[in-house]
């Protein structure tokens, strides 16, 4: 285990330059055709290399960060082709164990990222973990093995309890985007996690506030995590439930939603229009559980008009959500309703 410890940074790469790399070497790699019981091969790609550091925050809380200072929650996003390897150098700044393990992709047993494997950081410990990932394959029967392009995430998986239960309650958890070449990329992205009753570890009124302009191609990342059932709902706004969120044709049967379930270790994402077809305004975008939109898992989706300025009546509607009363909202639950 301990030939995947090393002590050195590692670069770090945002994600256009992450997903650029593929197309200026020209590596495009068609899918491998296998037999029954033989194993998947990876399409030609690349290596990316990427340095996280695992970091405190106030409040007791933990990010992942690309630079030393720069740790967020949720942590950023990390993006590959089909095909690509993901080389992370995980650097742990803290005086807890942690690590970081990823759904969606391929690894080896010590690049799980669970202390059932060993495979974790300690304290102040800096370890390089490999994510894999190959495109569909044809087998037997006129039938495919999936690919590993997807709307995924990564998470703690070693804090508190060899579950990374404490990782998650504080903040260690963050999208990984797998695409297919040829996938649209987007003009904006959005993370939103719901982990018990917070949004990105917020609670209404101070939930993320996200901003688009009129027309530009939004992709949104939705991830669950905690204890609890929730749904995800965008207002005014809809998507394919495949896995881009697009319909691929007149014919395509993928069913158009607004809401979908978000529950605990669960992960889908979709690309909108912003203000397609209603225009621009403050839109809301929440946990449609009652009890938990009530509470406060609801935020906003601010789509501005095409010029960036701020649509008529968008700020009377923000100042409207700051002044909602969550928490008289709760004990009128607690209270059957009375409101007493």
């Amino acid at each position: 285990m301990k030939d995947n410890v090393v002590n050195r940074d590692g670069e770090h790469l945002r994600r256009r330059s992450l997903l650029a790399a593929a197309g200026v070497l020209g590596l495009t790699g068609g899918a491998v055709a296998v037999t029954r019981g033989e194993p998947a091969r990876a399409a030609a790609g690349v290596t990316k290399k990427v340095t996280i550091y695992a970091e405190a925050l106030p409040g007791g809380l933990f990010g992942y960060g690309l630079t030393r200072g720069g740790a967020t929650i949720p942590g950023p996003v990390l993006e590959m082709y089909e095909g690509d390897t993901l080389e992370i150098t995980l650097v742990n700044t803290t005086n807890q164990r942690l690590s970081i393990h990823p759904h969606g992709v391929d690894y080896d047993t010590d690049s799980d990222g669970s202390p059932f494997n060993a495979s974790f950081n300690g304290p102040g410990e800096t370890r390089t973990y490999v994510w894999r990932s190959h495109e569909m394959t044809a087998a037997a029967g006129r039938r495919f093995m999936p690919g590993s392009a997807g709307y995924w995430h990564y998470h703690d998986h070693a804090m508190g309890t060899d579950h990374g239960t404490g990782g998650l309650l504080k903040g260690l958890y963050g999208a990984l985007v797998v695409r297919r070449r040829g996938d649209l990329l987007p003009d904006k992205q959005i993370t939103v996690v719901f982990n018990d009753m917070l949004v990105n570890h917020k609670s209404a009124p101070n939930t993320p506030m996200f901003e688009a302009n009129l027309g530009q191609r939004v992709e949104w990342i939705a991830i669950g995590h905690g204890n609890l059932f929730h749904t995800f709902h965008l207002h005014a706004h809809r998507w394919a439930d495949n896995r881009t969120g697009m319909l691929e044709g007149p014919s395509d049967p993928s069913q158009v939603i607004d809401n979908k379930d978000l529950n605990p270790g669960s992960s889908f994402g979709f690309q909108v229009l912003a203000g397609e077809a209603v225009g621009p305004g403050a839109w809301m975008y929440h946990c449609h559980v009652q009890l938990h939109s009530d509470t406060g898992m609801a935020g906003i989706f601010l789509v501005r008009n095409a010029d960036g300025t701020m649509p008529a009546g968008a700020q009377e509607a923000i100042d409207r959500f700051h002044g909602h009363q969550h928490a008289a909202a709760a004990k009128t639950h607690q209270h059957g309703g009375t409101g007493s």
